[in-house]
C-alpha cells in the first residue's frame, strides 16, 4: 500500500507541474491574446468550432479563456493521457511483470485491492486538477483580473468526473487484461480520435468531449450550475465499470 502510493503521488505530482505550466503560460499570454483577438477571429473563421469559441472568450473575457486553455485543452488532454496510463497500469501492470500472484497474496480482500488501486487512481487525476484550478485568482491578478474560486471549484469538480469515467473504464479492461501498453494505446487511440473529430463541425457532436468543452464550462461559470444530467451518467458510468470489472477481477488467477 505505502509503495503504490508513493507511486501514484510522484505521478500526480508530475500532472499537477504540467497542468500549472501550461496554465501559467496561457495566463501569461492573456493580454497579447485580447490585443490579437480580433486577428485571431479572421484566421478562425474557416473553422465555425474554432470561431465559436473565440467568440465566447470575446463575450465572457478571462473565465472563458481560462475554460478553454485549462479545462478543454489542459485538463482533457493531459488528464485524459494520465486517467488511462493509470487505469491500464493498475492490474494488468502486475500481470506484466509477473508480480500479480504477489500482489493478490497480500492478507486482505479481493475487494479492498481493487478498491484500494481504483480510489488512488481517482485522486491521482483529480488533486493536481484541483491544486492547478485553485492558482488560477492568483495568476489572473497578475494580468489585471480576476476568477471566482467557486466557478473553479464547480469546474474541477465537473472535470474530474469526466475524467474518471475515462479512467474507469479503463480500470475495468485493465483487471482483466496483461498488456497494459496495448490496453492505453487502445484507448489514448480513441481519446486522439474523440478530440480530432470535435473540430469538425458535421460529426462534431459525437465527440465526449463535447462534454466538456468550452461552451460547457462557460454555461457552469456564468450560470453557477452544474449539468447534474450528465455528471449523474459520468457517475453510472463509473459504477458499471468498477461493479464489471470487480466482477472479473474477483475469480482472476494469477
Amino acid at each position: 500500500m505505502r509503495r503504490d502510493l508513493i507511486s501514484y503521488a510522484l505521478f500526480s505530482f508530475f500532472l499537477f507541474i504540467m497542468l500549472e505550466g501550461l496554465l501559467y503560460a496561457a495566463i501569461h499570454w492573456w493580454p497579447a491574446f485580447t490585443e490579437n483577438l480580433g486577428a485571431l477571429k479572421m484566421l478562425a473563421s474557416p473553422l465555425p468550432i474554432l470561431a465559436d469559441q473565440i467568440k465566447l472568450v470575446d463575450k465572457l473575457g478571462a473565465p472563458a479563456y481560462v475554460a478553454g486553455q485549462h479545462y478543454f485543452k489542459a485538463c482533457n488532454i493531459l488528464g485524459s493521457t494520465a486517467a488511462v496510463l493509470f487505469a491500464s497500469n493498475a492490474i494488468a501492470g502486475e500481470a506484466q511483470r509477473g508480480t500479480l500472484e504477489v500482489w493478490l497474496a497480500r492478507p486482505v480482500s479481493r475487494l479492498r485491492l481493487y478498491t484500494e488501486r481504483f480510489v488512488m487512481g481517482q485522486l491521482a487525476v483529480a488533486i493536481p486538477v484541483f491544486l492547478s484550478s485553485l492558482t488560477v485568482p492568483a495568476l489572473l491578478e497578475t494580468v489585471g483580473t480576476s476568477m471566482r474560486y467557486s466557478d473553479l471549484l464547480r469546474c474541477s469538480a465537473y472535470q474530474s468526473v469526466f475524467l474518471g469515467a475515462m479512467f474507469s473504464v479503463t480500470f475495468a479492461v485493465s483487471a482483466i487484461g496483461q498488456q497494459p501498453l496495448k490496453i492505453a494505446f487502445v484507448f489514448l487511440f480513441f481519446a486522439i480520435a474523440e478530440f480530432a473529430i470535435y473540430m469538425v463541425k458535421t460529426i462534431t457532436h459525437y465527440s465526449i468531449f463535447r462534454w466538456t468543452d468550452i461552451q460547457t464550462f462557460s454555461a457552469i461559470i456564468s450560470t453557477n450550475t452544474t449539468p447534474l444530467d450528465r455528471v449523474a451518467v459520468m457517475l453510472g458510468i463509473q459504477a458499471v465499470a468498477f461493479i464489471a470489472g470487480f466482477a472479473i477481477f474477483r475469480h482472476r488467477t494469477p
